[in-house]
């Protein structure tokens, strides 16, 4: 190649670098500067769009706060509690008893070792009675006249609290007593002189969630109200405002 040649390819390579730069100058993009290489230009980063996920209006614990209370519940707060502070002369409505917790207690004895599904058909009965998860209850010691060793079961039992004791409380008044046969009030004598209130129930058929014909075996059951009352006659009174069907007096009676 020839000293011409040379000159004439320079020639033509930077007429070219001319056009293209002349080129870009009309559309508006500034060359790069001392020959460098022009980049890309970077991407505008998305918009993003003005609509935002919508928050949940209130958190769970105000939806189960909106929920409408136990009708038990709201009676003791709205009219037995002023009743009760009336009565008996409380400085203040927090003085008055209130419900702390009804605990369900079925004793098997002796059919839970003759028995090996009866632990298991009490426990059904039971969840089906409270609504809750029973706790299958064992001996605490062995003895031999009863053929009975320390850890076998014999019984089942469980706490309700809160919701769950002011509706089964509830049942239990205004559906299942009704049902007993030639009912006449529950005892008035079951305190246990300290403002609690223990109940024997025979027949675990007087619970509409029982179905007879699904059933082993009749089993009673006891159904102990523990209350914050200090004396027998307060814990008595807030049972009976609440509806509790206590037999009738002689006085109650003969009027």
């Amino acid at each position: 190649m020839t000293t011409e040649d040379k000159e004439r390819g320079a020639s033509q390579a930077s007429t070219k670098g001319r056009a293209a730069r002349s080129r870009t100058t009309k559309a508006g993009v500034k060359p790069p500067a001392g020959g460098e290489k022009a980049s890309k230009p970077k991407a505008a980063p998305k918009r993003r769009g003005s609509r935002t996920k919508a928050k949940p209006d209130a958190s769970p614990t105000a939806a189960r706060a909106d929920q409408a209370l136990p009708r038990l519940l709201l009676q003791l707060r709205s009219d037995v509690s002023s009743t009760l502070t009336r009565e008996f002369g409380y400085t203040s409505p927090m003085q008055a008893p209130r419900l702390e917790k009804i605990v369900l207690n079925v004793g098997l004895g002796k059919e839970a070792l003759d028995n090996a599904r009866a632990v298991d058909n009490a426990t059904g009965d039971l969840a089906r009675i409270s609504g809750q998860k029973p706790v299958t209850r064992r001996a605490r010691k062995s003895i031999a006249a009863f053929k009975l060793r320390q850890g076998m079961p014999i019984g089942v039992s469980v706490t309700l609290r809160g919701r769950r004791m002011y509706e089964f409380l509830d049942r239990l008044m205004n559906a299942s007593l009704p049902r007993v046969r030639d009912f006449r009030g529950v005892p008035r004598d079951s305190f246990d002189g300290r403002g609690n209130y223990s109940l024997g129930i025979t027949e675990q058929v007087i619970f509409p969630e029982i179905d007879y014909n699904s059933i082993d075996k009749l089993r009673g059951l006891q159904v102990v109200i523990v209350t914050t009352a200090r004396t027998d006659r307060e814990g008595q009174r807030m049972l009976e405002l609440l509806g509790m069907p206590f037999e009738r007096s002689q006085s109650e009676a003969a009027a």
